[in-house]
C-alpha cells in the first residue's frame, strides 16, 4: 500500500555546507586523519634489511612472487589463514567498538570518511566557511566562482591522484615503480588502477559524500544488530533542553520567573535561598529546565550547521549519523556562551537518558563498556589474535607438503618391486640456498629415490619453493607390497641448522 507520505528508497542529493567548528572531538578528528593518512601514503616507501635475496621494502605484498611482506613477518600462499585471521580480528573488532560506542569506526576512521573531511578542508580554505560556500552555491556562474571551482577540483585531483598512486605502490617496489610511472614505462594496469581509485576518491570525497554513508555502504544497516540501549553513542538530552526557545520569548519567561522568586522570600547574596535560578531546576548532571520554562537548548541550529551528514540529532538516533561528535563540539560552544552546563549533546547510552529525566544517577561509563556481549566480543578477538601470534613463533623456517600421485597408483616394476610416486613441494624461508635431505621412516623394506639425482639430498634455493619427484619402492613379496595401504612418514632435514619437519602418507601396495 502506498502513500503520498511514504519516503522514497533514494532522495536526489541536497548539498551540505557544514560550518567549520573547534573542540576536542573536532581535534580528536584532525589528528586521526593526519595519522591514518600518514600511514596510508607513506608506508610503502619504508625499508626494511630482509637480505640480498629479498625486498627491502617493509610493506609490500609480492603478487608476482605470491608472498606478503610485512616487515620481519612474511606470509606464504600456503599461510592465508593468518590474513583470515587478520580479517576475523577486523570483524570482531568493529563489532566491539560499535557495541560499546556505537558508530566510532564511522565518525572517526572510516576511509570515507577521512578523505571527505578532507576534501572539506579544502572546500572550505577556497571558497570559505558554511555561509560563503552557499552564496557561492547560490550564484550564477561568473569568473570567480569559476576561478574558485576550478581551484578546488584540481587540489581534489591531486589528492585523488595521490590516493590512487599510493594503493599501487604496496604492490611492487615503491621507487621503481615511481620512476617508471613517471617514465610511462609502468605497466598498464598499473595506470588503470590508479585512474580508478582517482575517479572514485575524487567523486566520493567531493561529490557523493554522505550519500555513500546512506546508500552505499552496508555497516549502518548492519549496525543495528550490534548496539543496543546500553552503547554509549552520540544523542540529544530531551529532557534538558526541551522546550526549544530562543531571543525574546526566552527572555519573557526567565523575566516571569525571576518576578516569582523574588516574591517567594527573603535574599541571600542577590537570590533566595533554596531556589533555583530562574527557569531552573536542580537535577543529574547539571541544572534541568523547569517544566513550566523553556529547556537548555536555545534552538540556535549550530549542531545542524556543522553535520556532515545534514540531519539534525535532536530528532533522535538515525541511520545517517556517523557519531561524528562535532555536534557535541558545536553545542558545548554554545552552552558555554549563553552560560549554561554543558552535555546538552553527548555520548550517553539510552538507559542513562531515561536515567537522567527520572532524576536518578547514571551508571559508570565501565559499566556500559563492559557488559557480556562486550566481553564476548573481546574474548573471541583476543583468542584469535593469541592464536594468530602462537602460530607465527612457532612456525618454521622449512615447510613440505606431499601430494601422492594417484594417476596410477602404484607401478609394478620388472622385478616385481611396487613403486609409488609423490609430488614433495620444498619451501626454504630462509635467505639463502639450503640443502634439505628427504627421507622416510615407515617399514624397513621401503626404500627412497628422488627423480634427477642418484642422491637423497636436494638444493633448494633462498626463499623459494622447488617440486621435487620422489619414488618410494617395496620389494617384491614384501608386507608393503602385498598390502593394501601401508603408513610411513616422509622426514625433511635442513643440512646446515639440523631443522626437521615431517609428513604423513601411506603407501599403495598390489593387494590381490
Amino acid at each position: 500500500m502506498s502513500s503520498t507520505d511514504d519516503q522514497p528508497l533514494y532522495a536526489a542529493r541536497e548539498p551540505i555546507f557544514p560550518r567549520r567548528v573547534k573542540g576536542r572531538f573536532r581535534t580528536l578528528k584532525w589528528w586521526i586523519m593526519a595519522v591514518t593518512l600518514g600511514i596510508y601514503y607513506l608506508t610503502p616507501w619504508l625499508r626494511w634489511d630482509r637480505g640480498p635475496e629479498l625486498p627491502d621494502q617493509a610493506v609490500l605484498v609480492d603478487m608476482a612472487n605470491r608472498r606478503f611482506f610485512f616487515f620481519w613477518i612474511e606470509i606464504w600462499p600456503h599461510e592465508f589463514y593468518f590474513v583470515a585471521g587478520l580479517l576475523i580480528m577486523a570483524g570482531l573488532g568493529l563489532f566491539l567498538f560499535t557495541s560499546a560506542l556505537g558508530r566510532v569506526w564511522c565518525g572517526y576512521a572510516c576511509p570515507q570518511t577521512v578523505w571527505t573531511d578532507l576534501f572539506v578542508l579544502v572546500e572550505r580554505w577556497v571558497e570559505g566557511d558554511r555561509n560563503a560556500r552557499m552564496r557561492l552555491w547560490k550564484a550564477g556562474w561568473d569568473a570567480r566562482k569559476i576561478r574558485l571551482r576550478l581551484t578546488k577540483w584540481a587540489i581534489w585531483l591531486l589528492i585523488a591522484v595521490a590516493t590512487g598512486g599510493a594503493w599501487v605502490f604496496y604492490f611492487t617496489d615503491a621507487p621503481d615503480l615511481a620512476r617508471a610511472l613517471v617514465g610511462f614505462r609502468a605497466p598498464a594496469i598499473a595506470y588503470t588502477t590508479i585512474a580508478v581509485l582517482t575517479a572514485t576518491t575524487f567523486v566520493f570525497g567531493g561529490f557523493a559524500r554522505e550519500q555513500i554513508c546512506i546508500y552505499a555502504c552496508p555497516w549502518p544497516r548492519i549496525q543495528a544488530a550490534m548496539m543496543d540501549e546500553e552503547t554509549i553513542t552520540v544523542a540529544y538530552r530531551e529532557w534538558r533542553g526541551e522546550p526549544r526557545g530562543r531571543g525574546k520569548r526566552r527572555r519573557e519567561i526567565a523575566e516571569s520567573a525571576l518576578a516569582g522568586t523574588q516574591a517567594a522570600g527573603p535574599r541571600i547574596g542577590g537570590r533566595s535561598p533554596n531556589v533555583p535560578m530562574p527557569g531552573m531546576r536542580s537535577g543529574v548532571g547539571g541544572a534541568i529546565p523547569a517544566k513550566e520554562g523553556l529547556g537548555d537548548c536555545i534552538d540556535c541550529n549550530a549542531c545542524v550547521n556543522v553535520c556532515p551528514m545534514g540531519i539534525d540529532i535532536r530528532d533522535g538516533q538515525q541511520m545517517a549519523c556517523i557519531t561524528c561528535a562535532l555536534c557535541i563540539d558545536a553545542c558545548d560552544d554554545v552552552m558555554a556562551r549563553v552560560g549554561m552546563p554543558r552535555g546538552l549533546i553527548d555520548y550517553i547510552a539510552l538507559t542513562d537518558e531515561r536515567r537522567e529525566r527520572a532524576g536518578e544517577t547514571p551508571r559508570k561509563i565501565w559499566r556500559h563498556v563492559f557488559r557480556p556481549r562486550t566481553i564476548l566480543y573481546t574474548a573471541l578477538w583476543s583468542l584469535v589474535g593469541v592464536g594468530l601470534l602462537v602460530a607465527l613463533f612457532i612456525r618454521g623456517d622449512i615447510d613440505v607438503t606431499v601430494a601422492p600421485v594417484r594417476n596410477p597408483t602404484f607401478v609394478t616394476l620388472s622385478d616385481g618391486s611396487i613403486r609409488n610416486t609423490y609430488d614433495v613441494r620444498l619451501r626454504n624461508k630462509h635467505g639463502e640456498a639450503r640443502p634439505f635431505r628427504i627421507s622416510l621412516k615407515g617399514p624397513p623394506t621401503l626404500r627412497i629415490q628422488l627423480d634427477g639425482t642418484p642422491y637423497e639430498s636436494i638444493t633448494v634455493p633462498a626463499n623459494e619453493q622447488l617440486l621435487q619427484r620422489v619414488y618410494v619402492i617395496a620389494p617384491p613379496n614384501s608386507p608393503p607390497a602385498t598390502g593394501d595401504r601401508t603408513g610411513f612418514r616422509f622426514w625433511v632435514e635442513d643440512l646446515l641448522n639440523g631443522e626437521r619437519v615431517h609428513k604423513d602418507t601411506v603407501f599403495n601396495g598390489d593387494a590381490k
